[in-house]
């Protein structure tokens, strides 16, 4: 526990007041100070809040209203206050399919149908937050529209993406290298080729107005100018979002609700052809599920008959509707699977004989043979003609066939199709039946296959098929059944299939099957209604066929529909007496009992009337118990009395013509009614069958009922089996759903006694029943609760806010709606799929937003909306009293609902805990409020059964939710989105209705409703904090649930009250959350529920950026007297506001409620102290960010005056981002690439890689042993301690990194500006130090770099990538493998590429090869595509150098404001230095054309503002700011070289202007050439002598200087940089030969004989590299020059009688020496400024390169060297009394002397050679002999072999030849 309170205190901030201590104490404790240092510590003068705990919130109405600002208009104004159209409520039409909506043609109609009707056509009531688009769930970074943001970026220009190739320009320039410098030139070669040489050069354009003497204040008005034109508005869209997934305050807008359709198929029937045409056939298709069993669809009837088949039947067909003439149809498949087959039957007109004698001649006549059997054919024409004249009206069963769909739809899914053979499965059915495509009618149209799911069941996108169907089989009469189809269908999928052995009818069906289109014209529902687009009614319609999905499907109704499909199965007059054989069974369906009563409501098949009074089935040829597969579909009437039946007369048909025998004698009859005790009567019958007309009154008794005097079939026993099936959107075909609504509609209509089932409910037993059938609700099935989902809500709803009365008495029923609407969306919740991220179910999200509304609590009124509401009346309870009788004005408290059943007057307590949660003022008020009207009852009575009570719903849902408990309280909590949804939903709808949405917030809602709110705030808030471990995933629901729930009352209600129930769930955590052992996963949900909260579009306004931080009046006196004292700290009321402003203040966190908590959120996460958070960082930073990415896209503040507003919110970011400098990802890592110092142990250097150029040959070149490029001082001090904190994640760094910037960018420059004075000389260093860390996280990265990370893998290493060129090229001879292996061996050098470099672009070559770091690299790259193409990778470059150069440009803004801030006070020194620390790293990096052309504007303002500080305090700078300028003197790009050499210059003058010389700068400027041209491989001397040539220029032009040594002094310097330049690019040509390298370091070393600097320098790189080729000896004696160098300056310096005299000791060593001795004229007095100031010109540098020296010789074998060299060595440990040191170099000199002993006449040195170059390819090395040395026994061979390789490399050598004992090349 100890431990525990130690981090509960640590979180309260304690950590400022013990820096304020320490601080003190160093610094005396100056009260100026303590205050700086108060970064996101409390104000003393206010009560200290710790960050921990909540504030109390500004009441926000209230504020408003006594701070009315003086802001009357401009863009301001909108920041104070929502728009007054913030909130609409819409009455949006629902969209119709149909041209005409779907209604019953009755116009009187019961209640239920009424409601049913207006429930599918009333319009959506939608709630519209007019400007929620604009919250941050929706915000542009997080979506894809961030690409439209991008448009118009202007292409940066940068070096690293233009230099041209290394190669390109190389071949160029050899032989002009090779002229001008020749090697047996004098050692710095040849003036005069020099001047020449600059002499021709052209100079840049020259800066106009550089050398004007303009007051600074002036050059900076013209700098800032510049710099803030042309600038990129909105940094975000240039800065990706952080991978997150769905952003958790997204609530996307549920669907509209719609008819459900599966995946839909489009069937087109072309033509169906007979071998012979004797009479017409009559098809229709059907799907069929055969692993259901389960018919899927109804029947689609079409007929392909030629007109003159039609013809033959005209007698007995009335005219065709156009209805019944369509051949396509449109089929869905809400399920589809590989069981599913598309049945084709056929049947024609009914004749004599059996099925097989009427197939008989279409099996064996064919086509081919029509005139052999002319006769014949003729003659059964002429039966047909018979038959169709006397039985047309008549069909028997024919012929039948099945395709398998899916095996359709994977064949056509595939896209090459050579065959046009379509085989449906293997081996199935060969020869009897066949598919072919037509490939003439497919078309070439292809359709992509989706992967998802079976892809064999995905019918959305298949090619489509056009098939030929050969073969029918003919019917079977006694296997009609649809048992016996699914037996046929199995059996066909088999490979040994029964049905293959069977003779075939064979035919030619043409099908077409290809995926409906989305919106296909000419189309009729299955109810016949035309579906927009129906451009022309008389053209052949499309029919949409109605599925019978094979599972439930879970939608609800949105559309009237109400048919009734009848299916007679069988029948068995097996037993009845009499001749009935030919049976066929006439069905009508009746609304009376006389024949004429039959209604036209069966749908037509084909070719007929739309619809008729009768239907008639297939006629099985002398069957008695025929099987019948007959479907005839009904349209259902809307409203269905007790007289509605079916009737069913059975008739015997007689086929032969005889005299005085009828056509057809009804054999018997039954029926069906179709009400049973108001139900609609469906499912499976088995009847009996009346031998007579059904007496009188027979219709509202089931024939089941031996009715007496009847005579019947088979002794009344059921032999008839029809089933019949209802698709209704009126009825609900459930028990418990029907009971519910009957009670309800009685209760409407007040009619009694009500009639259900067998029962009979008078009105006293109504209350029971209803609360009964209430609950009984959970018993229903739920696909019927689900289809009439919406009706059922609604009149639950209605019993809530219009309780019934019930003889006289109100019956509350709130509660047991309450847990009816719980249960229902718990059941949809758990058994339904469709929930969103927050566990939203979509049926229940659709209900609340489009179709609930406040139900109208007139009765027989309709429901408030437009058109629905006469007048003035909005609401009918809430009307005005002029519409009301007055006996209705009731006070308040008598208007409140009595809402618990149980409760009669005297209210039961509440438990425990809600008594404590609503308090006693609660307990006062619930008296009150159970109160009911008995007054008015008696009138009210009279006009209605219901009494208007007051009640609105959110109140009354507020009311049951708060007293609520056990299993219903646990219901509502688990969906409790559901019920804040509705809350809202009503709240809004009360107030719109009541004009009252312009109305004050603190007068909209009741104080009780209030009051009820937060009681339910509370404990729910209370519930997430108790069970957040128990049940995870509810409690985050429930989490994200009341966070929506409170951002949306912040649109509505007063918002200072919902400002309070934040604090309240705030409180609920923070009280015990420091108690937990884990607080993290409890602070994760309070960060979701924050997110969530601050994504409200009007965050902005809701946090007073307009308010300045005056303390707000308060409850606590403290606060509200602090106006008048002045703070401890500060010296005025101002100060103290600046304070406020940056950090999390109590009055910053009061009048900024929602941003003070944002930011303490992240305070508190981030703090390194906070133990158990660390896992939160991402995701605090990320609510940042996207934030702050959400306001930089809102159109509403793109004005900068509105963006500096919404910067102020987030001041306090900059000092909690200082805070965290430690912690923050180090992106300059990768910039600490130092070069090996030398006095690192000899042992080390066989470990250097070799294969890069940094350490040695750059930085041999550089001319500098450590380039001053290290992270700045104050960096390293809080590394020191090793980094003790855990470091942030690269991703989460930058992401913190780009918040900072934009708040720079944004916030108001003066407010910055007073806040850095404040600010003490630390803070202001750590604000230096992050903005040093902004300038490599945002480094652009290249193009080849983003091309790089696009190839599939990286490259492991450059010798990786070597092997693979040549093993693509192809041509791995043996001498390009010794080439390879050689530059394994000998270490030659090869230039590091710009893209090589690091990513965050060292100046200097990187330290090794380079592994590339995943957050290193794009940082999106684990979610992008591998293989981008080259616009991608454009774009991405293009964006990328856009952010680099913003994001710099915003370093550079905030570097002038703290330069104008320092400028004034005592210590600008460190901060100046800061400054240009900054300054120098960012021009070290990858940058663009534009910014380096303002970083050196503002570093030439710097330098003129304040030389002393470059040349007398920050001499390190200096050399730096020359290695940079110089760099970018080279750079490809005229402009910045136009730049860089304007400040060089400037520099020098400056310099110069100081003290008449510029010594310090030609001495730096000189180092960082040799520097310079060793490390950039594209470096190209012709643009450096451009640069050096406009310099020339300057000094030449400078009219001010012209008197003075300057210019003769700037010629000198720049004649020398270019034999300089010249010396060292000479040495890149030899790299690839370490001995000419050498060779050339040495005579460039020897040059520089009076710099001593430099001299030692190339010295000790010359050791560098000897050592790495293990010529240790040469190393050694490198090493002794250097020394002895440092020894003669030294003496010069001191005189220390221990140190050596000069040169001259070390001559007994090497008499070479000597060549140090500091005697010529022109040698540099070493107390000169800038003269052997490095390291080494130290006593302890002497004795390191001496202890090397040793070392090196020891290593060598050359012990006797190694006793001169520690002679030397001795005396100065001796003088020191170094006893430790003396004992080791006495150890080493004893070994040294025991192996002389050893090793007598063994040691070998070496092995000599002498070489000549012979030919003119050599240039300056023809007929010059040079003696090698090689390793001890090193054969001939061995060493022709090496030479002969590096001739190879050479392009230029082409021939060379050896001769023995001798190498000529």
């Amino acid at each position: 526990m100890a431990e525990r309170r130690a981090f509960a205190q640590k979180i309260s901030r304690t950590v400022a007041a013990e820096v304020r201590k320490q601080i003190s104490g160093q610094y005396s404790g100056s009260p100026q100070l303590l205050k700086n240092l108060n970064i996101v510590g409390n104000i003393s003068h206010h009560t200290t809040v710790p960050l921990t705990e909540a504030v109390d919130p500004v009441d926000l109405e209230d504020y408003l209203i006594t701070h009315a600002l003086a802001v009357d208009s401009g863009p301001l104004r909108d920041l104070i206050e929502f728009p007054p159209d913030d909130i609409e409520v819409v009455y949006s039409p629902r969209d119709c399919r149909t041209l005409v909506s779907a209604v019953p043609e009755e116009s009187e109609m019961d209640p239920h149908v009424r409601d049913c009707i207006r429930s599918y056509t009333e319009d959506w009531a939608i709630v519209i937050r007019k400007y929620h688009k604009l919250g941050t769930g929706f915000n542009p970074n997080t979506l894809d529209k961030q690409k439209e943001r991008q448009k118009g970026l202007p292409k940066q220009v940068f070096e690293s993406d233009e230099a041209p190739d290394g190669s390109s320009y190389q071949d160029e320039q050899d032989d002009l290298k090779r002229r001008s410098m020749s090697i047996d030139d004098t050692p710095r070669g040849s003036w005069a080729c020099s001047i020449f040489d600059l002499k021709n050069s052209l100079p840049d354009a020259l800066l106009p107005n550089l050398l004007d003497r303009t007051p600074n204040e002036e050059i900076d008005r013209q700098n800032d100018d510049q710099r803030k034109s042309n600038r990129h508005k909105e940094l975000f869209a240039l800065h990706p979002s952080p991978d997150e997934e769905e952003p958790i305050e997204r609530l996307s807008v549920p669907d509209v609700p719609k008819e459900h359709f599966g995946q839909r198929l489009l069937v087109k029937c072309l033509s169906l052809k007979f071998e012979i045409e004797i009479e017409p056939i009559f098809a229709s298709l059907a799907l069929y599920d055969v692993k259901e069993k389960k018919k899927i669809s109804e029947n689609f009837y079409f007929d392909l008959n030629s007109e003159q088949m039609k013809g033959l039947l005209r007698p007995h067909v009335p005219p065709a509707a156009i209805t019944t003439l369509a051949r396509s149809a449109i089929f869905s498949i809400t399920y589809p699977s590989q069981d599913v087959f598309l049945v084709i039957k056929l049947e024609k007109v009914l004749q004599q004989g059996d099925i097989g004698e009427c197939a008989e001649p279409y099996m064996i006549f064919k086509e081919a043979d029509a005139t052999k059997n002319k006769e014949k054919l003729e003659k059964l024409k002429s039966q047909a003609d018979q038959f169709c004249q006397r039985l047309g009206k008549y069909r028997m069963p024919f012929a039948w066939t099945a395709i398998h769909l899916m095996n359709i739809v994977s064949s056509a899914g595939s896209l090459e199709r050579d065959s046009t053979e379509v085989e449906i499965s293997t081996g199935e059915r060969k020869g009897s039946w066949s598919e072919r495509r037509n490939s003439s009618i497919v078309g070439r149209r292809s359709l992509e296959r989706t992967t998802s799911g079976d892809d064999a069941c995905n019918l959305t996108s298949f090619r489509p098929a056009t098939l030929t169907v050969t073969n029918f089989f003919k019917q079977e009469g006694d296997r009609l059944s649809d048992e016996d189809l699914y037996k046929f269908l199995a059996d066909m999928r088999r490979p040994s299939s029964v049905l293959r052995r069977l003779r075939p009818i064979t035919a030619q069906l043409k099908i077409d099957i290809s995926p409906a289109p989305e919106n296909p014209h000419y189309c009729l529902t299955p109810e016949l209604l035309q579906v927009k687009l129906y451009p022309d009614s008389r053209v052949r319609p499309t029919r949409e066929i109605l599925e019978f999905p094979a599972r439930d499907v879970y939608v609800p109704n949105t559309t009237y529909r109400n048919l009734l499909y009848i299916y007679p199965q069988s029948l068995n007059f097996a037993n009845r007496q009499g001749s009935a054989r030919n049976i066929t069974v006439k069905v009508q369906f009746m609304y009376g009992e006389d024949p004429s009563n039959a209604m036209p409501v069966i749908f037509g098949k084909s070719s007929c009337s739309e619809f008729s009074k009768e239907a008639y089935t297939a006629v099985v040829y002398h069957n008695r118990s025929p099987d019948f597969h007959e479907e005839i579909k009904v349209k259902l009437p809307a409203t269905l009395t007790d007289h509605h039946h079916l009737l069913f007369t059975f008739y015997h048909v007689s086929c032969q013509q005889k005299q005085n025998t009828p056509l057809e004698t009804p054999v018997g009859y039954t029926w069906i009614p179709m009400l049973q005790n108001g139900r609609l009567k469906t499912g499976q019958f088995c009847l009996p069958v009346s031998l007579e007309k059904p007496p009188q009154a027979y219709s509202v008794l089931s024939p089941e009922v031996p009715l007496p005097g009847m005579k019947w079939v088979d002794n009344h026993k059921g032999v008839f089996n029809v089933e019949v099936v209802a698709v209704s959107s009126i009825h609900t075909q459930d028990p418990y759903l029907d009971k519910f609504f009957a009670l309800v509609n009685a209760l409407d209509e007040h009619m009694f006694p009500v009639r259900i089932g067998d029962m009979r409910i008078m009105e006293n037993n109504l209350e029971n029943e209803l609360k009964s059938s209430i609950s009984a609700l959970n018993s229903s099935q739920l696909e019927p609760v689900v289809r009439f989902l919406h009706l059922l809500l609604d009149k639950l709803i209605l019993l809530v806010v219009r309780p019934p009365v019930i003889a006289g008495q109100i019956v509350n029923l709130g509660q047991a709606s309450f847990e009816a609407m719980a249960s229902i969306t718990n059941r949809l919740h758990k058994n339904l799929e469709g929930n969103d991220q927050h566990g939203r179910n979509s049926l229940l999200a659709s209900y609340i937003y489009y179709v609930f509304r406040l139900p109208n609590t007139h009765p027989n009124s309709p429901s408030p909306g437009p058109g629905g509401l006469g007048g003035s009346v909005h609401y009918a309870t809430m009307a005005r009293s002029a519409v009301r009788p007055a006996s209705l004005n009731l006070n308040r408290s008598r208007s409140l609902s009595n809402s618990n059943p149980d409760i009669s007057g005297t209210p039961t307590s509440p438990d425990d805990e809600v008594r404590s949660i609503i308090g006693s003022k609660a307990m006062d008020r619930s008296c009150n409020r159970m109160s009911s009207h008995t007054e008015t009852s008696s009138f009210l009575q009279t006009l209605t059964g219901r009494l208007p009570t007051k009640k609105l719903f959110h109140e009354e849902l507020a009311l049951q939710w708060v007293v609520c408990s056990g299993s219903v309280r646990e219901s509502a909590l688990q969906q409790a989105w559901f019920f804040f949804e509705l809350m809202v939903k009503s709240m809004v709808h009360h107030l719109y209705f009541n004009d009252k949405l312009d109305a004050p917030r603190k007068s909209r809602f009741p104080e009780r409703f209030m009051d009820d709110i937060a009681a339910l705030v509370s404990t729910i808030a209370s519930d997430i904090f108790s069970r957040f471990q128990k049940d995870t995933e509810m409690v985050e629901r429930l989490n994200t649930s009341l966070a929506f729930f409170l951002n949306d009352l912040l649109s509505i209600m007063d918002r200072g009250f919902v400002f309070s129930l934040i604090k309240t769930c705030y409180k609920q955590v923070s009280s015990k959350l420091y108690s937990l052992p884990n607080p993290s996963v409890l602070v994760s949900l309070r960060l979701d529920f924050l997110r969530i909260i601050c994504s409200h579009e009007h965050y902005v306004t809701l946090n007073l950026p307009c308010s300045l931080l005056t303390p707000p009046a308060s409850p606590s006196p403290s606060v509200s007297s602090a106006t008048s004292q002045s703070s401890g700290f500060s010296t005025n009321v101002q100060d103290q506001k600046i304070a406020n402003m940056f950090e999390l203040s109590v009055p910053f966190r009061q009048q900024h409620y929602l941003a003070g908590l944002v930011l303490t959120e992240l305070a508190v996460i981030l703090d390194p102290d906070a133990e158990g958070l660390f896992g939160l960082h991402r995701k605090v930073i990320n609510m940042v960010h996207n934030l702050l990415s959400s306001h930089d896209s809102d159109p509403r503040y793109s004005d900068p005056q509105i963006k500096a507003r919404v910067a102020m919110l987030y001041l306090p970011l900059i000092g909690i981002i200082m805070e965290t400098v430690p912690q923050l990802y180090d992106f300059t890592e990768t910039h600490n690439q130092r070069g090996r110092p030398i006095c690192i142990a000899p042992d080390d250097y066989e470990s250097e890689s070799g294969s890069m150029i940094s350490q040695t040959v750059a930085m041999a070149i550089a001319g500098t042993s450590v380039p001053q490029l290290t992270r700045p001082g104050s960096f390293l001090l809080t590394s020191t301690s090793g980094r003790q904190h855990t470091t942030f994640s690269a991703e989460s760094s930058r992401s913190l990194l780009i918040c900072l910037l934009w708040v720079l960018k944004n916030a108001d420059e003066t407010v910055l500006q007073k806040w850095f004075t404040d600010l003490s000389v630390l803070q202001l260093n750590r604000l230096l130090d992050l903005l040093y860390l902004c300038v490599s996280c945002f480094e652009y990265k290249g193009k080849k770099v983003f091309e790089r990370m696009n190839s599939l893998t990286f490259k492991k290493s450059k010798d990786m990538r070597a092997k693979l060129e040549e093993a693509i090229l192809g041509s791995i001879g043996a001498r390009q493998e010794m080439v390879r292996r050689s530059r394994g061996q000998l270490g030659t050098y090869t230039m590091s590429s710009p893209s090589e470099r690091s990513p965050s672009g060292s100046a200097f070559g990187s330290q090794e090869n380079l592994r590339w770091r995943k957050d290193m690299t794009h940082w999106r790259q684990n979610t992008e595509k591998l293989d981008k193409s080259r616009a991608e990778i454009e774009h991405e470059a293009l964006i990328d150098g856009n952010l680099a150069t913003e994001a710099n440009l915003i370093i550079l803004d905030t570097l002038e404001i703290v330069v104008q801030t320092v400028s004034v006070t005592e210590s600008k020194e460190s901060i100046l230095g800061g400054v240009l620390k900054v300054l120098l790293h960012s021009m070290a990096c990858n940058q663009s054309a534009v910014y380096l052309q303002h970083c050196f504007a503002t570093q030439r303002a710097l330098v003129s503002k304040f030389p002393e500080l470059l040349f007398e305090e920050e001499t390190e700078q200096c050399a730096d700011l020359c290695l940079r300028l110089l760099r970018h003197c080279s750079s490809s790009i005229s402009t910045i070289r136009s730049h860089a050499s304007a400040s060089l210059y400037l520099l020098m003058r400056q310099n110069f202007e100081i003290g008449n010389n510029f010594a310090r700068v030609k001495m730096q400027v000189t180092m960082s050439l040799s520097s310079l041209v060793g490390t950039s491989q594209n470096f190209n001397e012709e643009f450096l002598r451009r640069s050096l040539k406009t310099i020339l220029t300057y000094a030449e032009e400078d009219l001010e200087l012209r008197e003075t040594t300057f210019p003769d002094q700037v010629q000198d310097l720049v004649f020398n940089l270019h034999m300089i330049l010249s010396d060292t690019v000479k040495m890149k040509e030899h790299q690839e030969d370490p001995e000419m390298l050498i060779d050339l370091m040495y005579r460039i070393a020897k040059g520089y004989q009076t710099s001593p600097d430099l001299r030692l320098t190339w010295l000790q790189n010359m050791a560098g590299k000897h050592s790495e080729r293990s010529n240790h000896a040469e190393a050694a004696q490198c090493l002794v020059h250097s020394a002895a160098l440092v020894a003669e300056y030294l003496s010069m310096l001191e005189d220390r009688k221990y140190l050596p005299v000069g040169c001259v000791t070390f001559q007994n060593i090497s008499s070479n020496v000597l060549e140090e001795s500091a005697v010529s004229d022109d040698v540099v007095s070493p107390d000169e400024e800038g003269i052997c100031s490095g390291k080494y010109f130290t006593e302890s540098g002497l004795v390191g390169l001496l202890e090397q020296a040793a070392a090196s010789f020891s290593m060598a074998g050359m012990y006797e060297a190694v006793n001169e060299v520690y002679k030397v060595l001795i005396p100065i440990h001796e003088a020191n009394r170094d006893a430790k040191k003396l004992s080791t170099i006495h150890g080493k000199l004893q070994e040294a002397f025991s192996k002389i002993v050893h090793q007598d006449g063994k040691r070998m040195f070496g092995t000599y050679f002498r070489v000549g170059f012979y030919g003119t390819k050599f240039g300056d090395l023809d007929e010059q002999e040079f003696v090698y040395k090689e390793p001890a026994i090193t054969k001939l061979a061995e060493i022709s072999h090496r030479l002969e390789v590096n001739a190879c490399m050479e392009s230029s050598w082409e021939a060379f030849m050896v001769i023995s004992n001798t190498l000529l090349i």
